[in-house]
């Protein structure tokens, strides 16, 4: 299947560099990468359940909106800045 990955330019250097080196084609390359760490997550040890700590309070503030990065950025600066008034 074809399909478009956006990598870090260093990351897609040094997995092309690996490619040429072990004559395979970037494609393999990718790939194998792939089984290897899919297959670690697969069979790795179980991992403690992450607890969350959360913090009493009203809920939202009138005006938030979790739907908009945006706006919740320009909240998060507002609250910033009168923090440090």
């Amino acid at each position: 299947m074809r399909t478009t990955l956006r990598l870090d330019d260093r990351l897609l250097a040094d997995a092309k560099k690996l490619a040429i080196e072990t004559g395979r084609t970037f494609t393999q390359v990718v790939e194998d990468a792939l089984r290897v760490a899919l297959s670690q997550r697969s069979s790795g040890e179980k991992r403690k359940p992450m607890r969350l700590h959360t913090c009493g309070g009203q809920g939202l503030q009138p005006g938030v909106d979790l739907a908009s990065n945006v706006a919740l950025a320009e909240l998060m600066d507002e609250y910033d800045g009168s923090a440090r008034r």
